[in-house]
């Protein structure tokens, strides 16, 4: 599994279309993480000023495009090489902060 953070008006702008974010077309490729503590991670540090943060959870095995496996030799990312279809996402998880604003778990979304 892959996750992927993302504002909940992003991910709800356009429902009947493969998710593309600006990443994609920016720098040619989404970004993704390999678990939920480099999500959460992700959701705190870059988007600590994002108050509706959700994380998709995207079945690799189930996107028509490339996701290679990126980074230095100690910390590999998944980026993916094209729009994420939305059947390949298999949950959406709502990110949840603490009181002083920290992203600290992520629970099912509606």
């Amino acid at each position: 599994m892959l996750f992927h953070v993302v504002p909940v008006d992003e991910w709800t702008a356009d429902p009947e279309r493969p998710y593309a974010p600006a990443s994609l077309a920016t720098e040619g490729f989404v970004h993704c993480s390999p678990d939920e503590p480099a999500a959460l991670a992700i959701a705190d540090g870059l988007y600590r000023d994002a108050p509706d943060l959700l994380v998709l959870v995207i079945d690799e095995s189930a996107l028509a495009c490339e996701v290679r496996w990126e980074g230095s030799r100690d910390m590999l990312f998944p980026h993916v090489y094209g729009a994420i279809e939305r059947s390949a996402v298999t949950g959406v998880l709502a990110v949840r902060r603490d009181a002083d604003g920290h992203a600290r778990e992520l629970r099912p979304w509606l």
